[in-house]
């Protein structure tokens, strides 16, 4: 895939003005955060935030594949995070949508340090391509490491083309 120079340097420009520490812990009317427990269910939450979100912030056009997107993010999240939760007690996942207009940032963050690698997609197993999926519906993905631990894994979306 060939990329615009100018969406990559727009991705490059909203990522090194993204903390996630410091947006997670930030209530800005231009972002929503919504914490999650490690289970199945999450994924069905966090689909209905980011879809009401979008709608309340007029990007009603890119619930469908952000919904899509977040979904796979919270599945990986909650299968890592279960795994350290029987392990270490109460550790929460966290979606963040940021609205840096024309674009939208959805981010989940988790405990677990382990960082998300992508696998050529097996279209005939049951797992393996979320983050193909990820990395087709969203502009741009990208992870972050987070300062108190674990990490933030993001997808840009744009309103605009």
């Amino acid at each position: 895939m060939v990329e615009e120079p100018t969406s990559t340097a727009d991705c490059l420009q909203i990522h090194r003005r993204l903390r996630f520490p410091d947006l997670l812990r930030g209530k800005a009317s231009e972002t929503a955060t919504c914490p999650l427990p490690p289970q199945a269910d999450s994924v069905k939450t966090a689909r209905d935030v980011t879809r009401t979100t979008l709608n309340n912030w007029g990007f009603s056009d890119l619930g469908d594949d952000a919904a899509l997107v977040v979904s796979e993010l919270v599945t990986n999240a909650v299968r890592y995070a279960s795994c350290l939760h029987q392990a270490t007690g109460d550790l929460p996942i966290t979606l963040m949508l940021l609205r840096l207009a024309p674009h939208v940032v959805l981010a989940v963050a988790d405990p677990s340090e382990v960082a998300p690698v992508p696998k050529e997609p097996d279209f005939i197993s049951e797992n393996g391509r979320g983050l193909y999926i990820v990395e087709t519906y969203s502009r741009h993905w990208g992870w972050d490491h987070l300062d108190t631990g674990g990490k933030a894994v993001w997808a840009l979306f744009s309103a605009e083309g």
